[in-house]
């Protein structure tokens, strides 16, 4: 989500690359059976925050334990959840309540989870510095250096910056014209999101929050050209413009599959995604 362009549309660029030729022919004949997306918490070792908190404890993918060139994050979501789950025993075992299970991280930490984040550590920055093909040239080596030898050639690397940082006026780019879905093997957004079983209760708290709708007037529309319409995979934001009245920011949160790119991808961090009430959100029986 570290792109520049706000008239980028990922899901877009994603249906465009299903019409790929070497894609294309994997595809074809085939049938749709499900739509998802979700945020990766791609930052690493070096993103990982505080793990434990009074009455409760980042675990798994919350806490960023994703390892990035594999692509792969259960193994590690399953072990931090089963250390967590022994200092909670050992905690009540001693008596302990009402305090911060803060032997947790310190568990994590002394585990081959940590180790097997260590060794990828500095992939995600090579490649968001110089970009996938040269970043992987550059950090692949120091990964099985790390692997094989336990060591690497590269000193510990830091993120640059945060991904909405990355987002420039909408007036230095030329606006992206995407090609209408065949529904073969592209498809609109909202008849994908029917393929997510997304629930949400009508009377359910409300889970998106927007702090300051006129900053999200005069900059992300203005400025940016409205770029949540586009980031947002489930169509939940759109800029509703009616004859003689300003633009109205509308929000479907109906439609929300809890992916959390807005609070991510928004340039002013002007919209908050908190946890929704239990039980709403997508259901995904087939992925």
């Amino acid at each position: 989500l570290n792109y520049k362009n706000p008239h980028l549309a990922p899901y877009e660029e994603f249906q465009r690359y299903k019409h790929h030729d070497d894609i294309s022919k994997f595809l074809k004949g085939g049938k749709r059976e499900a739509y998802g997306a979700r945020a990766i918490t791609s930052g690493g070792i070096q993103s990982i925050p505080k793990l434990s908190f009074p009455g409760g404890a980042l675990i798994g993918c919350s806490a960023g334990f994703v390892n990035l060139p594999r692509i792969k994050g259960t193994h590690n979501a399953m072990k931090t959840g089963m250390l967590a789950a022994e200092q909670a025993v050992a905690a009540i075992r001693a008596g302990r309540s009402y305090d911060e299970l803060d032997s947790y991280e310190q568990a994590v930490k002394d585990s081959w989870v940590w180790t097997d984040l260590a060794r990828v550590r500095n992939v995600k920055p090579l490649m968001s510095r110089f970009g996938t093909l040269a970043g992987a040239v550059l950090g692949m080596p120091d990964m099985w250096l790390r692997y094989m030898l336990g060591f690497g050639y590269i000193p510990q690397l830091k993120h640059g910056k945060a991904d909405h940082k990355y987002l420039k006026p909408a007036d230095k780019f030329k606006p992206i014209e995407y090609d209408k879905p065949d529904g073969v093997l592209s498809f609109d957004k909202l008849t994908n999101v029917s393929f997510t079983n997304t629930y949400h209760a009508e009377d359910q708290p409300v889970h998106l929050k927007v702090a300051d709708l006129e900053l999200q007037k005069l900059s992300e529309l203005d400025v940016f050209a409205g770029p949540s319409a586009r980031y947002c995979p489930a169509g939940v934001y759109e800029w509703v413009e009616e004859e003689g009245k300003a633009p109205r920011f509308q929000i479907n949160s109906q439609n929300c599959i809890h992916c959390k790119t807005c609070d991510i991808k928004d340039p002013n961090q002007n919209i908050n995604w908190e946890t929704p009430e239990g039980g709403g959100g997508p259901a995904y029986p087939n992925m």
